[in-house]
Formats: C-alpha cells, sequence, structure tokens
C-alpha cells in the first residue's frame, strides 16, 4: 500500500463517521517531504478537529516510520479552490451558487437545489427578452468533470 493510501485510511479511522477525508496530496520530491490532508464534514470542520488529527497521524507517522526523513504534515478544510468530489459534499452546498466545469467543456453556474446519487440540479438564471427566468438543469455526475462552490458577498 503506498503512502498515500495509508494515509487516507489512518485518517479516515481517526475521524468522526460525520467527517471524511477529501483528498491525501504527498510530495517528497523535495525535502523536506509535504503531506496535506483535506478533510470535510457533513457539519463542517473546525480548526480544533484539524489540529486534532494532524496530532494523531504526526505520533502514527513517528511510530511508523512511513516517511522516511523529516515531513511537513498540514491537515486542512478544502478551499473555494478545491472542487467538490463527493455527494456528501453537494449535499452538504445545497442552496449555495456553483460553477460547475462540464465535460464538454461548458461552463454552468447556478444555485444548487438537489442531489442525488446519480447527479445535481442546477437552477439557472437565463434572459428572456428584457426578464430574468430560472430553469432547472439538470446535471449527471458523468458530466461534471468539477464543480466549485462560489463565494457570496450578498
Amino acid at each position: 500500500m503506498d503512502v498515500v493510501e495509508k494515509i487516507k485510511e489512518w485518517a479516515q479511522a481517526k475521524l468522526p463517521s460525520d467527517q471524511f477525508v477529501v483528498d491525501v496530496i504527498y510530495a517528497a520530491r523535495k525535502a523536506p517531504a509535504r503531506l496535506l490532508v483535506i478533510v470535510d464534514g457533513d457539519n463542517g470542520v473546525n480548526i480544533d478537529q484539524c489540529a486534532e488529527l494532524s496530532r494523531q497521524l504526526s505520533q502514527e507517522l513517528d511510530q511508523t516510520n512511513l516517511i522516511a526523513g523529516a515531513y511537513l504534515l498540514e491537515v486542512s478544510t478544502p478551499g473555494l479552490d478545491h472542487p467538490l468530489k463527493f455527494t456528501r459534499q453537494y449535499t452538504k452546498n445545497k442552496g449555495r451558487e456553483l460553477k460547475v466545469h462540464l465535460a464538454d467543456k461548458q461552463i454552468v453556474k447556478g444555485r444548487l437545489a438537489e442531489v442525488s446519487d446519480t447527479g445535481i440540479v442546477l437552477e439557472v438564471e437565463v434572459k428572456e427578452g428584457k426578464k430574468k427566468a430560472t430553469q432547472r438543469m439538470e446535471l449527471p455526475f458523468g458530466q461534471i468533470e468539477k464543480a466549485f462552490v462560489m463565494v457570496s458577498f450578498k
């Protein structure tokens, strides 16, 4: 088992059931090696929870010597630049504005209205003459390349 898979396994085992590992990024080209663990939760993840997971993973790494030599470990939540990966993340962001990149290179922006096991429904504003109307757009997960939560300053 490689480093990334082992870290994912350890991290998921240490998280409560409402939290999950989104990604593990391991870069060992330059010393010290860099390990980034990205976690999310159905109700979010706070900084204290990230710090606790970091302590637990650091202890596990030191005991097993999985990474030889020095390393930097960072545990974080996904930022706005990190795409949504799991259905749980879409569900958590229901009602928020998304920017969705589709497989056919089209980009769609709209409010996330529904989430199912097979896809999402966005409410997209379209212009009809001088008026704006809302149109529902069903997007299967198979058509979604990546989706980002958009920042709203309202």
